[in-house]
């Protein structure tokens, strides 16, 4: 089952920091309508277009040029605005053409067997934490946001207070390191309706933050309200391949995302995959990580009406990030000075 299916389509979502290794993540769809997440370093790029070149030499240009249609893998420069994290975001857009360029090429290259174990699901991609001190960089949206900007609530900067869930790291307004803790409280400064919202820190440190990782705070009670604002985290993946032999079981290829509906102590539980419901044995499901983190609404299977086993903690679904001439757009002259959105940094992107 999972050895006949192929790569149809593949987006860059994230990269991801480690000290200074650096992986560029990626949402995958298959032939099959299952989608996965992968997390590969420039080196492994850089291998796989070298293993097709040898692989496919008509393709590659290397009898005649004119035949050629695999793509060329351009590297950023070793000089970029923002240093080693620019440098790693530039290359993320490469390999974003890249490989949508490469899934375009033809048939047989994309049932090869290189290409498909590239894709395919290893263990780094079913961890469900990342290292401790990992930074996930979302690129900003370079097309204007789908949404009306119309609702966009700009509030007092007497800011309201709200509770960070889970730890989450990301850079502030001046590119430094942002981190917050568990249980950390925050100052909203501006709400967008694209879901980033900009927070304050008690070192009075700025950000762009994602407010699915933010609770509100009870005014007067210094409780946290019964109301989160985060994802439900009912999505699991399973760490291998799975045939299902009775009627009332599913079948799916390993790394594949599927929803838990029911958890039981008897080991099978009732999960959501493909538009099919049917049981899964436990001991394959993990909690999802990094596609859990980098999830974007309208994936297959995304209901809202699925539970899953309490003492199982999912990162929340992080949304797209707001384009900053977006949010300058919506803000006059005044806010914009207040909430450090001045022409000054009119060239950055929300971090």
């Amino acid at each position: 089952m999972a050895s006949s299916r192929h790569p149809v389509s593949a987006h860059a979502v994230a990269l991801v920091q480690m000290d200074r290794l650096q992986t560029f993540a990626f949402s995958v769809c298959w032939s099959d309508n299952s989608d996965t997440f992968a997390r590969r370093s420039w080196d492994e790029f850089r291998q796989l277009q070298k293993t097709l070149k040898k692989t496919f030499p008509v393709e590659a240009g290397l009898l005649r040029r004119s035949e050629r249609v695999l793509p060329k893998l351009p590297d950023a420069p070793l000089l970029t605005r923002r240093g080693h994290t620019g440098r790693g975001l530039v290359r993320l857009r490469l390999l974003d053409t890249y490989v949508q360029a490469l899934l375009a090429t033809s048939e047989h290259i994309l049932k090869s067997s290189a290409l498909n174990g590239f894709f395919a699901p290893k263990p780094l991609d079913l961890e469900p934490m990342l290292p401790p001190g990992s930074l996930v960089i979302l690129p900003t949206p370079e097309e204007p946001l789908p949404q009306p900007t119309d609702s966009l609530a700009i509030h007092s900067l007497e800011a309201q207070s709200v509770c960070c869930l889970q730890p989450f790291h990301t850079l502030d307004t001046r590119d430094r390191p942002f981190h917050t803790q568990a249980q950390e409280i925050l100052d909203i400064l501006l709400r967008h309706p694209s879901g980033w919202w900009l927070v304050e820190n008690k070192d009075q440190q700025t950000a762009w933050f994602p407010a699915p990782y933010l609770e509100e705070v009870a005014t007067g009670q210094g409780q946290e309200s019964g109301l989160a604002l985060q994802g439900s985290g009912r999505q699991f993946c399973a760490t291998q391949a799975y045939e299902g032999s009775r009627p009332d079981e599913l079948s799916v290829p390993s790394g594949a995302r599927v929803h838990v509906l029911e958890p039981s102590d008897r080991g099978w539980w009732l999960c959501r995959y493909n538009g099919r419901t049917g049981l899964l044995p436990a001991v394959l499901l993990q909690p999802e990580g990094l596609g859990s983190l980098l999830g974007r609404p309208g994936l297959p299977d995304s209901g809202g009406a699925d539970k899953v086993a309490e003492d199982r903690t999912i990162p929340p679904v992080v949304p797209g990030r707001p384009c900053r001439s977006a949010i300058q757009s919506r803000c006059c002259s005044i806010t914009r000075r207040a909430l450090g959105l001045g022409q000054e940094q009119g060239t950055q992107d929300p971090s």
